[in-house]
């Protein structure tokens, strides 16, 4: 079902941009640029808070729309790559839960900060998690 979505709203930004004739702008790398650029301006909203004002952010309806619309910018751009690229989004997903799971056992990683290949090795005591 929210592979269905996904796809849904795929065809709704392609349609939206192919109505415009804007492909002929969105090279790969053009589109992974305004990626990197419209999640910089998500991060903007939160520059010179702290983590407590960066949480209170979502209390704030103003504040939620705005970060809400810089989401909305970061996804479209994010659906535009997968779209150029030939990737399925959703498999991509799957497959990438899949291989964190394995690298980040329950046992090993609940409540861990610690990168896969430290829980690995063992590294990291279970007191010092």
């Amino acid at each position: 079902m929210a592979s269905d979505r996904l796809s849904d709203l795929t065809r709704d930004v392609l349609a939206f941009r192919d109505a415009r004739d804007w492909a002929q702008f969105h090279s790969l790398r053009k589109l992974m640029v305004s990626l990197s650029l419209e999640a910089a301006e998500l991060l903007e909203h939160t520059q010179w808070l702290d983590d407590h004002e960066v949480d209170a952010l979502s209390d704030n309806p103003e504040a939620r729309q705005a970060m809400g619309a810089e989401c909305a910018d970061v996804l479209t751009y994010l659906l535009l790559i997968a779209d150029r690229a030939g990737i399925d989004l959703a498999a991509a997903v799957r497959d990438k839960l899949a291989r964190n799971a394995e690298r980040y056992p329950v046992d090993l990683a609940r409540g861990s900060r610690e990168k896969y290949t430290r829980l690995k090795r063992g590294d990291v005591a279970k007191e010092d998690r």
